[in-house]
């Protein structure tokens, strides 16, 4: 699946890059699709997910003369990225239920975060929550911005626009496997078959390991009974 990526498939299951929890986070988001882009590389990547990142052990204590200090030298950035993850995901659920006043007003709040991957997610669910409001908000620019804006249109299950929204994302910036895998799901959930294995193929090519999510993804039910599928996820020889 898609992660808001991945999607809360990239924040719901933290769909595989935390898409998931992010990409069906927003339907979950989290599934991430494959991987998750950058910050929200968490999934999918998944349109759309949030990864928590683990403190590496280096970081956990510091080490004086004569013994080691019992705390990490700043142990409330856990504290406040882990409360920034559970605001976002409670305004994921508000826009899931279309309450986008609510879910607008958690993500305007968000939206400054310090936890760049939070923020950047929070803007683009604040533009769509304005996008479907009728107020007036700031017209996407980057590949990132589509690519949120598909996984968002996906997880409200408007296939089509997150197709649209995807596919400019894929103009600006060609060849990522998880803006490929999004599309993938998209049509495949859009009942576009043919395109659905072609963004999958490429998804693959771009990136093998993809071929794992899309074993276990609900998304492809589908595709499932299709021996062209089966040959994709399953080359002769693995």
């Amino acid at each position: 699946m898609i992660a808001e990526g991945t999607e809360m498939k990239r924040l719901k299951s933290t769909k595989r890059h935390a898409v998931a929890r992010l990409r069906k986070s927003a339907s979950g988001v989290s599934r991430a699709v494959g991987r998750a882009p950058s910050t929200s590389r968490s999934t999918a990547r998944g349109p759309h997910a949030i990864v928590r990142r683990p403190v590496s052990r280096s970081k956990a204590k510091t080490v004086r003369k004569g013994g080691a200090s019992p705390n990490p030298p700043h142990p409330h950035i856990n504290v406040q990225y882990l409360a920034a993850v559970k605001n976002f995901e409670t305004g994921v659920r508000a826009f899931q239920k279309q309450d986008y006043g609510k879910a607008a007003e958690i993500f305007a709040k968000l939206a400054d975060n310090e936890a760049r991957d939070v923020a950047e997610r929070a803007q683009m669910h604040l533009r769509l929550c304005r996008h479907r409001t009728g107020r007036a908000a700031p017209p996407p620019k980057t590949a990132e911005d589509y690519y949120t804006l598909g996984v968002g249109c996906f997880n409200a299950h408007e296939y089509g626009l997150a197709v649209e929204h995807l596919s400019k994302a894929d103009k600006l910036k060609p060849r990522q496997d998880h803006i490929q895998y999004a599309l993938a799901v998209s049509h495949a959930r859009g009942g576009n078959l043919e395109a659905a294995l072609a963004h999958l193929e490429a998804s693959f090519g771009l990136r093998p390991e993809n071929r794992i999510h899309a074993r276990r993804d609900e998304d492809f039910q589908g595709l499932a009974a299709d021996p062209r599928f089966q040959r994709l996820i399953y080359p002769a020889g693995s």
